[in-house]
């Protein structure tokens, strides 16, 4: 039995991940906790997200979450959902500029940026809220059983911007393509909140289950 540790930061919907997750871990143990010792301790991470990134930086630091967090990024099986994605980059332009854990080179950006120079852009409202189509950038374990341009569920006002392209995994569009999830080596994480997705996204957390990175 392994055990499935969601990160307790004190922000995101941690309730709805959880019980997702224990709808598709079998005999697994999912925990929620912001105990940095049962993070090291666990098996697979899992670091759900919502609202601001500055916000979630402080309160990882009050609750000595960042040695064990960064420590599990490098080590062991790590999904990060939405907030846990952009956490995850260099810096971040939301809250007048905040460095994240630079797990991944590159920056976060207000989707006023990407739509500056898009037609129309009354169509496209901010955030970015709803259904949206995926395309997978390639094979990968967490994207077994699920359909090229399966559709996921969004909530965001920022987007990624990687240096390096290869580590993107998924790209969404809305007025202009952008990445939505990134892939390397033992960490996968999505803009798109997976709990929310219905089959897809359950077939994803799944999928991080079984995942033998």
């Amino acid at each position: 039995m392994q055990t499935i540790a969601v990160i307790d930061y004190g922000m995101g919907n941690l309730r709805s991940v959880a019980k997702a997750l224990e709808h598709v871990a079998g005999n697994n143990k999912v925990v929620v906790t912001s105990a940095p010792e049962l993070i090291a301790a666990a098996d697979r991470i899992v670091f759900p997200g919502q609202g601001a990134i500055g916000a979630a930086m402080q309160h990882l630091q009050q609750r000595g979450l960042l040695e064990p967090l960064t420590e599990a990024i490098s080590t062991k099986p790590f999904l990060g959902l939405c907030l846990g994605l952009q956490v995850l980059m260099q810096h971040s332009d939301e809250d007048g500029g905040c460095d994240g854990l630079n797990a991944i080179r590159g920056g976060v950006h207000h989707f006023d940026q990407l739509l500056a120079d898009v037609g129309d852009r009354r169509q496209y409202k901010i955030p970015h809220m709803g259904w949206n189509s995926v395309e997978q950038a390639g094979p990968h374990p967490l994207w077994n059983k699920i359909d090229q341009h399966s559709r996921f569920y969004f909530v965001h006002s920022y987007y990624i911007e990687p240096e390096d392209s290869s580590v993107v995994a998924g790209w969404t569009e809305y007025g202009k393509k952008f990445a939505c999830v990134v892939a390397r080596d033992n960490l996968f994480a999505t803009q798109f909140h997976p709990e929310k997705s219905q089959h897809a996204g359950l077939q994803l957390l799944q999928n991080f289950v079984h995942w033998n990175c």
